[in-house]
């Protein structure tokens, strides 16, 4: 993906994303689990927003649907 495109994404307004938290990859307790937020970027085709779901406020990555699924999450049921 070209940075300009990347760029783009940051660029786009997250008001009325709908976060869904995915979690998994390790054996701790509920508590412990590790988690993630993950969002379709509001009119964007196939991109993605993603934040720490024990830290919502720290910041927000974008990615594209390609680069998620590349990093083995799902983006069908987002």
């Amino acid at each position: 993906m070209e940075s300009n495109a990347m760029n783009d994404l940051y660029d786009r307004d997250l008001a009325g994303a709908r976060f869904r938290r995915l979690c998994g990859g390790n054996q701790q307790e509920e508590e412990m689990e590790s988690c993630v937020e993950v969002a379709p970027i509001p009119g964007a085709a196939d991109a993605y927003a993603l934040r720490d779901s024990k830290n919502p406020t720290a910041g927000t990555l974008r990615f594209t649907g390609a680069e998620l699924r590349a990093a083995g999450i799902a983006t069908a049921a987002l």
